[in-house]
């Protein structure tokens, strides 16, 4: 799996989690450089507090279009600190 925006690489695995539509990418598979952390969150009633991401590249920025579980809830605890995304972010196979 392979996640871009504006053309650059964001992410890049074959260990993505497959989780209600969304592919959950590993820590060590995310470039950085790209991320920035939001104040925002929001409330999944079973995996808990998600933390977002604004993605930057090329001084084009895609607010909150990536999230994180930091602390998910013992029923999703397989996508702690793994990234996914959504919106102008293409995730493709």
């Amino acid at each position: 799996m392979r996640a871009t925006y504006r053309g650059i690489t964001i992410a890049q695995s074959d260990e993505t989690i497959q989780l209600e539509g969304n592919s959950y990418f590993p820590p060590g598979s995310i470039d950085e450089r790209y991320l920035t952390r939001s104040w925002a969150k929001s409330l999944c009633f079973w995996k808990g507090v998600a933390s977002y991401y604004d993605i930057t590249v090329d001084g084009q920025t895609a607010r909150g279009a990536a999230w994180t579980y930091r602390h998910p809830s013992p029923f999703a605890r397989k996508i702690k600190n793994h990234i996914a995304f959504w919106g102008d972010v293409d995730v493709t196979h």
